[in-house]
């Protein structure tokens, strides 16, 4: 099955099942959180689907699931636990260090994560919200090219959030830094010009973004956010650099919330493969991303 249309089914599921129940913890947008957290006793079901597609040259289609179940221990705090998941179907192309070829991966558990996140002020009630989250992933697969690599990380982040007007209008503000060990697997039968390095790797990487969020109608919201991301590794100095920019639709209902979002990446820059026709960067991001969110209060 191709992976678009799978992935697409696996969202028109979730929102079949999610539309016969019936907030907390909404995400009005598709990559930066809010500093709402969720109140003390409640739980909430997350399943988010990415899609990831474009490197300019050959076709890259990555598909990463996520089903994440966060509870609240108080008013302020609450902690999270995920499975990972992913499909990946590439070919005519190949990126030394990056990307050995080819890789057809149906469908396949990638890795965990464990997060908790810690609300100082609430956004609904001091003049802005402010939170703290921590969490660490173990991923076991590589996502970018699907071969095995253990890659365990942890970041820290700050969340910031005001409603204005009312709460019609919603500004997020986001950063996070995130620590990085990773080291591939050997693989056999490379050419013999192929560069995969299996020394263990430590990556350091920056993320900032922000957006405003408009409730256009009753339970519907419209939004834009705005995204910069940078990574810095042993041997390079900084790898990589991109700024990503789209919109969102989200609709939320007293028990269950949807969101929907387009990003793609505006510009961006570091190392380059060979041949590449964009400025880019194309190695470890792609041209777009779409991603679906569905959850479930409980």
């Amino acid at each position: 099955m191709n992976k678009a249309k799978f992935g697409l089914s696996a969202v028109a599921l979730m929102m079949a099942v999610f539309s016969q129940q019936g907030v907390a913890g909404e995400d009005l947008f598709g990559y930066l959180k809010g500093a709402e957290a969720l109140p003390q006793g409640a739980s909430e079901l997350y399943q988010k689907v990415t899609l990831r597609d474009g490197k300019s040259q050959g076709s890259y289609q990555g598909i990463d699931f996520e089903t994440e179940f966060e509870y609240g221990f108080s008013n302020k705090f609450s902690s999270s636990f995920s499975a990972k998941f992913m499909s990946l179907d590439t070919s005519g192309l190949a990126v030394d260090g990056y990307l050995p070829g080819a890789k057809d991966i149906d469908f396949k558990a990638s890795g965990i994560e464990a997060g908790m996140a810690y609300m100082f002020l609430s956004p609904a009630k001091d003049d802005i919200g402010l939170q703290m989250s921590m969490s660490l992933d173990y991923d076991w697969i590589d996502k970018h090219s699907g071969y095995d690599k253990d890659t365990l990380s942890l970041e820290v982040g700050l969340q910031t959030q005001k409603y204005l007007l009312e709460g019609e209008l919603v500004w997020l503000g986001n950063m996070a830094v995130e620590s990085t060990y990773a080291k591939r697997a050997p693989i056999d039968n490379l050419p013999e010009d192929f560069d995969w390095p299996t020394e263990p790797e430590m990556e350091i990487e920056l993320k900032f973004g922000t957006g405003l969020s408009y409730r256009f109608a009753p339970n519907w919201f419209v939004s834009a956010e705005v995204l910069y991301e940078t990574e810095f590794e042993t041997e390079v100095g900084q790898e990589r650099w991109s700024w990503f920019a789209g919109p969102s639709l989200h609709y939320g209902s007293a028990n269950w919330w949807a969101t929907l979002t387009w990003l793609p990446q505006l510009a961006g820059g570091g190392e380059q493969f060979d041949g590449q026709d964009t400025s880019l960067h194309l190695i470890e991001k792609t041209e777009q991303e779409w991603r679906f969110k569905v959850a479930y209060n409980f």
